[in-house]
Parts: structure tokens; sequence; C-alpha cells
């Protein structure tokens, strides 16, 4: 699918406003800003600004421009209700909210009849790297969605939905994800300064290992490929793995449907 491109200045004639400039709604205004955005189209309600965030040039505080381009909503979920308040009256924009676990119903019940998507980036955002899962309300057209596609695309990939019920599941694998690697660089850590590696230079083995197979990964081929193609009958590769795989499918559906379920908790 091609990325489709945002048109900046179409953008900045109406303005863009960001609710919320926390880890995520960063990422995404540096991607923006990077991309062409001027600074002064962004108008952005945050209650703490960083540093960083003034010495953009953004227009932070003060008043919203009636009809924004856009509405992006990058706060917490539990900080919503107080939160959503500031964009009533806002006329003909598109709503767009990165937050988690917060349904469609939601957004809808708090401010009207809305043209929302709604969003499910992950934490590689930070560096460019996320995978974000896109669904919109029966308002949105295509050209919402190619909106939103564009605006999320300056964080990572871009894939869409055909059910809003499918977030739970994309919460409980690419959202919830990181934090499985992240553990799994933890461990294997773990066990090279168990065979006798320092741990550093253990950490360092199990970093680059896990970011450079994932980059391979990323190149196309089949995984199940990958993995057989490195695996030498009767070699190292195979020890390992025969005593991995008998164990590493049902924990990790295990794993996955855990945060499923709990996602599906959480939204009531």
């Amino acid at each position: 699918m091609v990325t489709p491109e945002p048109n900046w200045s179409a953008l900045a004639q109406r303005g863009i406003v960001l609710l919320g400039c926390g880890k995520m709604g960063s990422a995404l205004l540096a991607g923006w800003l990077e991309d062409g955005l001027p600074a002064n189209a962004v108008h952005v309600i945050d209650p703490a600004p960083s540093d960083w965030l003034r010495g953009t040039g953004v227009q932070i505080g003060g008043a919203l421009p009636p009809a924004p381009a856009v509405t992006l909503i990058a706060v917490k979920p539990q900080m919503m209700g107080d939160a959503l308040p500031a964009l009533r009256g806002l006329g003909d924009t598109l709503f767009v909210t990165v937050a988690a676990g917060t349904p469609i119903a939601a957004y809808e019940a708090a401010l009207g009849g809305i043209r929302l998507v709604r969003a499910m980036p992950n934490t590689p955002a930070a560096i460019g790297r996320g995978i974000t899962a896109l669904i919109g309300n029966a308002a949105t057209d295509t050209a919402d969605m190619n909106l939103a596609h564009g605006l999320l695309a300056a964080v990572g990939e871009v894939v869409h939905l055909d059910h809003e019920n499918q977030m739970d599941a994309v919460t409980g694998l690419s959202g919830s994800g990181p934090a499985y690697v992240f553990h799994l660089i933890e461990t294997m850590t773990a066990a090279g300064v168990a065979q006798g590696l320092a741990p550093d230079l253990s950490a360092r083995l199990a970093r680059a290992t896990v970011a450079g197979a994932g980059a391979l990964a990323m190149a196309g081929e089949d995984p199940a490929t990958l993995r057989i193609n490195v695996t030498s009958p009767g070699g190292t590769t195979q020890a390992g793995l025969d005593v991995l795989m008998p164990e590493l499918p049902d924990l990790i559906a295990r794993t996955v449907a855990a945060a499923t379920h709990r996602s599906r908790e959480l939204r009531g």
C-alpha cells in the first residue's frame, strides 16, 4: 500500500490541534515538523509543556482555530474525562485518537456527531519504528482514513482494521508486544551471564541479536524460512530450538490472549 502523503500546506491553513504532548504526542509532532508542517500551524493543549515542546515554535495554549483540519487526542485514558471538554465546539475537524483503551463510542458520547479515527500505535513509534492500527467510525470516509494514515506514518508503519473489536487483539500483540521483546532481551542476557559471559557483553550480544534478527525479518522473507536457514541439523541452534519450540508457541499464545482479554475488560 502506498502511504498517502499529507498536504502540509492545506493542513497548515486550517491548523492542527494536539491534545496532550507526552511521549506519543511528541513523537508524532516531531515527525510532522520534520516532514514539513509549519510549527505555527500546530496548537497544543498540554498542562505541563516540556522544554522541547516550547522550543519547537508551536502555539501552546491560547485560542484554538474554529475548524482545525485535524484534532489529535494523545492523553492518557484516565485523563480523558477532564481533557475532552476542551474540544467541544470545534467544527468540521477530523478527530484522531491514539489513547489506549477508549472506544469510539466514548468519544461520540462526549463530543457528539464527529468524524473519528481510532489508532493504536506502539512504543517504538518514539524512534519512528512503530506500527499503528487504524479504524474509523461510521462518519469517516476514504479521505479521512488516508489523512489519518499519512499523519500516523510519521512514526512507522500503518495498517487498517476491518472492525473495532480487532483493536483488543492489536493491543495484545503489537501494543503490548514491545514489552515481551524487552523481557526476551533480559532473559537472553541473564542466560548468557549464566554461561560465563560478563553482564555488559551479554547484554550487548542479546540486544544486537534481537535487533538484527528483527531487521532481517522485516526484509520480507518468511520468518519460518529464516529460522530453517539458520538451523543446521544436529547443530547448536537445533539443540537450542529443541528446548524452545515445544514450549514457546503455547506460552506466547497465552501471553497475547491474556493481554487481549485484559484490554476487553478495561473497555468494559
